[in-house]
């Protein structure tokens, strides 16, 4: 009996190809970020300096925005830069607001995001703007966040590896 010599050209391709994969993608791995909007000491509230805040921060695509805030009185709104500099709530894009005065949003785009709160209190402070941007990791990125990218991934691929050899190789077999 001997093996099948494509069909072990095919297998060792496809290995190679799902490991070239994985390798490109725990390059760019990043844990999003959940950033609770104005610190530990300022939660969404009056006279607060978002903008000091925002400023210190770096946003990436997939991270969150955790709004903490007293629900009788607050809101949080998503409007457009003209809206935000106005402390106009006429005509936002999304009411974030689900009613527990603990709310969550996520970043999906490069882009900058404007929220306020209405009924007067965004002229009282509680507005902020965040600029987002995509994630690019460094030429040579860390290792520790290069390990928690992988063991889950390589897991996976391993498996998979082993199931397409396992049903590929085990069972091609042609008689002389």
């Amino acid at each position: 009996m001997r093996r099948s010599g494509g069909g072990l050209q095919l297998q060792t391709a496809l290995a190679v190809f799902v490991v070239l994969a994985a390798m490109l993608t725990c390059a760019v791995c990043r844990n999003p970020v959940r950033y609770l909007v104005g610190g530990n000491d300022n939660r969404w509230k009056p006279n607060v300096n978002y903008t000091n805040w925002s400023l210190q921060q770096v946003f990436y695509v997939g991270d969150w925005l955790y709004f903490v805030y007293d629900k009788n009185l607050y809101n949080v709104l998503e409007v457009n830069e003209t809206s935000y500099r106005n402390c106009s709530d006429q005509g936002f894009i999304l009411d974030i607001t689900r009613g527990a005065g603990r709310d969550v949003f996520e970043l999906t785009q490069p882009k900058r995001y404007y929220f306020l709160s209405s009924g007067g209190y965004c002229y009282n402070g509680m507005k902020v703007s965040i600029n987002v941007v995509e994630f690019v990791p460094a030429p040579q990125g860390s290792q520790s966040s290069m390990i928690r990218c992988i063991n889950p991934l390589v897991l996976s691929i391993v498996i998979v590896v082993w199931a397409v050899l396992v049903r590929n190789l085990g069972f091609t077999i042609i008689r002389a």
